[in-house]
């Protein structure tokens, strides 16, 4: 996953699958992209006029965390 911030463009943009051909975008609401492959699998979403959505500098908050189910012997 790659989290992007584009300030000259206020765009923020959260890749989940690199390098995949986008075949379907949907706006679900004013400004907020949802970018489809193959078998309806989400490449990316894209915040356009982020700024005006989220913190000014988000990256600097920015905390990611993993959960993976616990293995079972």
């Amino acid at each position: 996953m790659e989290i992007e911030y584009d300030a000259k463009h206020d765009l923020m943009n959260i890749q989940f699958l690199k390098n995949r051909k986008i075949v379907e975008s949907v706006e679900t609401e004013d400004g907020l992209v949802i970018d489809y492959g193959r078998g309806r699998k989400i490449v990316s979403i894209e915040i356009l006029d982020a700024s005006k959505r989220i913190e000014a500098h988000p990256l600097e908050k920015f905390h990611f965390t993993l959960v993976s189910p616990e293995l079972s012997a």
